[in-house]
């Protein structure tokens, strides 16, 4: 593996990673990057290594001690790229957790998505953004009760 793919993977990795740790998704992640680690080793020492490592996350960003941060993520950026080197299978595992736990992109701005579904629907239905200036007028009979 090229090493420029390699140190792009694993700067992400790292910064994924220790991201992760200040979310509610943390659990679910730390399982997965604990298998990711474990191989040849027992999951719940590397959960174990995950757990403090995010304590002392917790700790220093509390302290506002952005350099602390800082060599930690360079601690799980060592990590990463050591289990990458020991086998190239990692990558494909490791992007897979970072596909799965990337932020899902908003919605462009002026976008819409309305969805209907479920009901009938007897009448006018406007699905829009932003709607102004709009009179109905309808002679139909009511929809029957």
């Amino acid at each position: 593996m090229e090493a420029e793919i390699v140190q792009q993977l694993v700067a992400s990795g790292a910064t994924t990673l220790v991201g992760l740790m200040a979310t509610e998704a943390w659990t679910q992640a730390r399982s997965r990057f604990a298998a990711l680690f474990g191989r040849g080793e027992s999951d719940e020492t590397e959960a174990a290594a995950l757990e403090r490592s995010r304590t002392a996350i917790t700790r220093a960003r509390e302290a506002g001690d952005a350099e602390a941060v800082n060599d930690l993520t360079g601690t799980w950026r060592g990590r990463l790229r050591e289990a990458l080197l020991e086998n190239p299978e990692v990558a494909r595992e490791l992007q897979d957790i970072l596909d799965e736990f990337r932020p899902k992109p908003a919605a462009a701005p002026g976008s819409v998505h309305n969805t209907i579904s479920g009901t009938t629907v007897h009448g006018m239905v406007i699905q829009a953004g932003t709607v102004t200036g709009v009179s109905s007028h309808s002679t139909a009979a009511p929809p029957p009760s």
